[in-house]
């Protein structure tokens, strides 16, 4: 049966871009082990975070809006699965290895916190050292799934992994070589990020009576289109042409759509991630992670990884158990510790 893997990877050097990654060229796993007698290691790793409990969490984790009472905003599951399916769009076209970058876009945002990017930076504050989501990401496969043993995964999307993160001002594409994923296919993630979560950020804050379409940036709005398909189609296009006219040498966008989208995405930080009324129920949640931290330090044995306590510190184990909350789990765990129940007489 290995044959029909070595098919599956004779095909990708015949059909692939020669600049594509190849999945019997990978530069390997952190710990050796039998390849799969069907599944290319690529498609492999796809499967393996699909499956892993992170991803389930996913669901209940929030992306902006905290708890929304609505279903149809975005969780951080949903940002996963749109972040997916424009990078494999780009791929595709480009002819670049597609489960490779599904891999990678898959497992980005494993290691984000609960109530989304206030959660990461009250974390940050909390832990000596500092917190990122793509480090925890990047442990979460490493180390944490799987009872401890992790997922195993090769190189190059633990590569991508590590390198999808942008922040507040980094550029999705052409940034240095030392923060830039090595495979084209992770520079396909990690601008399919900021793609997917401008646009759906913008449909959820109009949604939730937010923003109006009149607020929304003139000049970004011109450049990219008036709907979020229509900005989407115009930024995976121009990443498409822009790219191939380069020779597919790195992941690359024209100057001007560029310019627009992250013009776009400094307007969102300023109206709608940073904005009180957006953030004003982020405050109960920092208290409620702010006081998780502190009871998990008063009682380790009970809540904690002892493993994890005894090689690497309460810390460690206080980061991974917190990060790897869903909001829901917090806000639960929370009520048990702090608020009291009422004393029932019994009869």
């Amino acid at each position: 049966m290995s044959s029909i893997r070595a098919n599956l990877e004779s095909r990708e050097h015949e059909l692939l871009a020669p600049q594509a990654s190849k999945s019997d060229a990978s530069r390997g796993r952190p710990k050796s082990e039998a390849e799969d007698s069907i599944r290319p290691a690529f498609q492999r790793d796809r499967d393996r975070i699909v499956h892993c409990k992170a991803f389930r969490r996913l669901k209940h984790k929030t992306q902006v809006f905290f708890s929304p009472a609505g279903d149809h905003y975005r969780t951080r599951l949903t940002h996963t699965l749109e972040v997916s399916q424009i990078a494999r769009t780009v791929s595709k076209v480009l002819r670049l290895h597609e489960e490779l970058t599904e891999a990678i876009a898959l497992g980005h945002d494993l290691g984000h916190t609960p109530f989304g990017h206030a959660g990461e930076q009250v974390l940050r504050k909390l832990i000596p050292g500092g917190f990122n989501h793509y480090e925890q990401s990047l442990r979460i496969v490493d180390r944490l799934e799987n009872e401890g043993r992790g997922l195993n995964l090769t190189w190059e999307v633990r590569d991508g992994i590590a390198k999808h993160s942008k922040g507040k001002r980094g550029a999705p594409v052409g940034a240095e070589n030392a923060n830039r994923a090595t495979t084209l296919e992770g520079q396909v993630a990690r601008v399919a990020d900021i793609i997917a979560y401008v646009n759906h950020d913008i449909d959820d804050a109009l949604r939730a009576g937010l923003l109006g379409e009149s607020d929304l940036p003139a000049e970004p709005i011109a450049v990219l289109g008036g709907t979020t398909s229509k900005r989407i189609n115009r930024l995976v296009t121009d990443v498409i042409l822009q790219t191939m006219q380069a020779e597919l040498d790195q992941v690359r966008m024209s100057d001007d759509i560029l310019d627009a989208l992250l013009n776009l995405r400094a307007y969102l930080f300023e109206a709608v991630y940073e904005n009180s009324d957006a953030t004003s129920e982020f405050q109960k949640a920092s208290g409620i992670l702010g006081g998780l931290w502190e009871k998990v330090h008063e009682r380790p044995e009970v809540f904690l990884d002892g493993g994890i306590v005894a090689d690497e510190g309460v810390d460690a184990a206080a980061r991974d158990f917190l990060a790897g909350m869903t909001d829901r789990f917090a806000v639960s765990l929370y009520e048990r510790l702090f608020i009291p129940k009422p004393w029932v007489e019994l009869a």
